[in-house]
């Protein structure tokens, strides 16, 4: 309850300051729109330029170990094989 009260009061003060102050609200507005653009404009081009960067990574890392897993996967498969075949001889 008090904090809902200490919300509206807080409403209220804030809407009769911006009536007394329009003026200059107008001014901090028009002054800090463009700073918060600008700011928030390069965070955008950095995050995505970082994000081109890590795709940009993981392209050549992918190219390079697809080769070599599927060597390694393949000689797996293999001496799994192997040993499957001699379980089943063991068995008999």
């Amino acid at each position: 309850m008090k904090t809902l009260i200490g919300g509206a009061i807080g409403a209220v003060l804030g809407l009769i300051g911006i009536s007394i102050w329009w003026k200059p609200f107008l001014q901090l507005l028009a002054g800090a729109v463009p700073v918060m653009l600008l700011l928030g404009g390069g965070l955008a081009l950095y995050l995505g330029f970082d994000e081109l960067k890590d795709t940009w990574k993981k392209d050549d890392t992918t190219d390079k170990n697809t080769s070599e897993d599927v060597e390694k996967y393949k000689k797996e498969v293999d001496e799994l094989k192997s040993e499957v075949e001699k379980l089943k001889s063991d068995k008999t």
